[in-house]
């Protein structure tokens, strides 16, 4: 693993300071391996904590961090007549950040239908927001469109009019999004396609809005995980890393079926022929019943304010939906942390749930280790799932100051004290309160002490957690590095 796994990490730095909005919403993976990380600056002292959901009410999220340093943000509003941008120095202060309508639907006719997935770019010294639009005598009959500016800033620019973005057919299509690579643009997209609902394509550009080469379609939605309700491929995201470009892209309909697969593609290869593109064959990204979210997807990725990969995506917080899901409001932006395995590819773990974003626990006694999980008790693991290793530490209910520890993949229990047992429970008469110390054997790391048993420490005892009273040489057990 990098430094950036390794230093010290505050719950309370991750991805910056800012009050979130979201804060209303509060405390409610894939495979296993060693995990790297981007590397990464030392983190700011102690701001506020970064609360998910970041923005409620937020679909289809896109946020990207230009270079004045800023973070911009847009999504789907759910009346699905507007397209917004907010903006703000980190990714927590979002929640709280004014919200800038920049284009609104007409009345009526064309683009006066349904208006999704704006995405918000900077290239060629203009800002442009690509989005999709129905018409107003058929909100379905959906078609890309662009608006562009001069202007420095795009919460406050003047937006020329809307150019539709013509593609290889007079179709349903949707959800583009564009990238550069080796002096080349190119604009990925969801089109209807011969018996699914959409496919995606990728095509070379000669400006914004016009497409330079015949487009190639490069996923077809033909599993099971991606053809439940709707046979679907949409929401394209692009991530370039360790010689590889990577699209992630949402599947199947928008319930709790929803979730995100992966396209891989060498970075050397020719971007459109469709036999250079690998289709993951199992999803990424799916919903997660312990931590309560269902339907993550439509994603974008972005850097955290020390340089840290970051998912972006949205999720409810309950399954069942009365009436159509299209039209429920509550899929709100969330954020999390993006792992790498060993071998470079993208480790998206599960999202991890509403509340403070969790963290891992590594043993000053056996580093190298994370504590883990088997849904009842806690082990130290060299190499655990990275779902099984997060932890949630959030404000506790005994007294001033006090924490829980709650488990990413177990919502709604704690790390509770059961005589001199640690277990993962939400039985009444046990106790789940901590006050979180200074590390016993290391200032950079954390020590906790139960609220129940004065003096008494959460230790590493055989491998296993435990609560007790710690002698001198046992205070490594007792200590935990909090990282990223």
């Amino acid at each position: 693993m990098n430094d950036s796994v390794n230093r010290q990490f505050s719950r309370r730095s991750f991805l910056g300071s800012g009050t979130a909005a979201a804060a209303a919403f509060a405390v409610a993976g894939a495979g296993g391996g060693a995990l790297v990380a981007a590397p990464a600056a030392t983190a700011a002292a102690d701001p506020a904590p970064l609360i998910n959901p970041v923005v409620p009410q937020r679909a289809d999220p896109w946020l990207m961090k230009h270079t004045d340093g800023r973070y911009y943000f847009t999504g789907s509003v759910p009346e699905y007549n507007r397209i917004i941008v907010r903006s703000s120095p980190t990714i927590a202060g979002l929640g709280s950040a004014s919200e800038a309508v920049v284009w609104t639907r007409p009345a009526s006719g064309t683009m006066g239908g349904h208006i999704w997935a704006p995405e918000l770019h900077h290239f060629d010294g203009q800002w442009h927001i690509y989005f999709a639009a129905g018409d107003s005598s058929d909100v379905f009959r959906v078609r890309i469109y662009v608006i562009s500016t001069d202007g420095a800033d795009p919460t406050n620019a003047v937006w020329g009019p809307p150019v539709r973005v013509y593609t290889h057919a007079d179709t349903f299509s949707l959800d583009a999004t564009t990238f550069e690579h080796n002096g080349t643009r190119y604009l990925l997209w969801a089109q209807s396609d011969t018996g699914v609902n959409s496919s995606l394509y990728i095509a070379s550009m000669s400006s914004p809005s016009t497409l330079s080469s015949t487009p190639v379609r490069i996923a077809v939605p033909t599993l099971d995980w991606e053809t439940r309700g709707y046979k679907v491929n949409e929401g394209p995201a692009v991530i370039k890393r360790n010689g590889r470009i990577f699209v992630t892209f949402s599947a199947s309909a928008t319930d709790a079926n929803y979730c995100m697969g992966l396209l891989t593609v060498d970075a050397t290869a020719d971007l459109l022929n469709a036999a250079s593109w690998t289709k993951t064959p199992t999803p990424v990204f799916v919903t997660t019943e312990g931590s309560k979210q269902y339907g993550p997807g439509h994603n974008s990725f972005t850097v955290d304010e020390d340089g840290n990969d970051v998912l972006v995506y949205h999720a409810r917080s309950y399954r069942t939906i009365v009436g159509d899901p299209l039209y429920d409001p509550n899929r709100h932006a969330r954020v999390q942390r993006l792992y790498w395995n060993a071998d470079g590819t993208p480790n998206f773990g599960v999202p991890v749930g509403d509340g403070e974003l969790p963290v891992r626990l590594e043993p000053a006694s056996a580093v190298g280790t994370f504590l883990a999980h088997d849904g009842v008790t806690v082990t130290a693991v060299s190499a655990p799932v990275l779902a099984s290793s997060q932890f949630r530490i959030a404000p506790g209910y005994a007294k001033k100051n006090s924490v829980v520890i709650e488990p990413v993949l177990a919502k709604g229990r704690y790390l509770r004290v059961q005589g001199a047992a640690v277990t993962i429970a939400a039985t009444e008469g046990s106790s789940s309160a901590f006050l979180q110390r200074s590390g016993l054997s290391d200032g950079a790391g954390v020590s906790f002490e139960s609220v129940d048993f004065p003096g008494s420490y959460l230790v590493l005892r055989q491998g296993a957690l435990a609560v007790a009273k710690v002698g001198k040489n046992e205070r490594p057990a007792a200590t935990f590095f909090l990282r990223s």
